[in-house]
């Protein structure tokens, strides 16, 4: 496109403009003033251009920068889908088990913390003890993706009650008493109150080191 007749279609834009203004329903789209503002823009580029230049909407920053962002976006739209079938087909998994009543047998995969999440939102909200005990004793026991210290590390993604539950847990297994069964008490523990749980681990590791026991 020459100079000439960008000025033209910028002059056309404009009459465009004027049109649209006259009429309530059109003057407030908004692509309109988009379309004369980048008509605008395009006239201001050949107008600084040497003689002769013309318009080629390749090799202009603006054009390309603008279907850089939206091909990103768009691969984040795709990344975002592909992330949201896997959670739904994850969770669809964990749910079978625990029908099957096997979801102890289970290995924690990474992800299985928005899994708990989207668990908990079909729940309508309402917290699912059993996953919630499940990634808790998983956690202490690093079971799972949770034998990898960054697994753990990137563990606060999970409720504090589910945390606290984790470090109590943990914290008696230090102190050799047998942690092999349910200890249904420690979860209820932490759900009533996370702050007092994890503090009561800290004391029993405190205890657990004067002892000379393994931290």
């Amino acid at each position: 496109m020459t100079a000439d007749a960008a000025a033209a279609a910028l002059d056309v834009a404009r009459f465009d403009a004027r049109q649209a203004s006259r009429f309530e329903d059109l003057a407030v789209d908004e692509r309109g003033p988009a379309e004369l503002g980048e008509w605008e823009r395009i006239a201001r580029l050949l107008a600084d251009a040497p003689p002769g230049t013309v318009y080629d909407p390749d090799t202009d920053d603006v054009v390309r920068a603008e279907l850089a962002a939206d091909a990103a976006a768009a691969a984040a739209r795709e990344a975002e889908l592909c992330e949201a079938m896997r959670i739904a087909a994850r969770a669809n998994e964990l749910q079978a088990l625990r029908e099957l009543d096997v979801l102890e047998q289970a290995e924690p995969r990474p992800g299985d913390e928005a899994v708990r999440d989207e668990l908990a939102r079909r729940a309508g909200g309402y917290v699912q003890d059993d996953v919630d005990a499940w990634l808790a004793r998983a956690l202490a026991n690093h079971r799972g993706h949770y034998a990898d210290p960054a697994a753990r590390a990137a563990a606060h993604l999970l409720p504090t009650p589910v945390l606290a539950h984790a470090a109590l847990l943990a914290a008696l297994a230090r102190t050799g008493a047998p942690v092999d069964g349910d200890l249904e008490f420690v979860g209820h523990l932490a759900q009533a109150d996370p702050d007092a749980t994890t503090a009561l681990a800290a004391l029993l590791d405190t205890v657990t080191a004067a002892k000379g026991g393994t931290s």
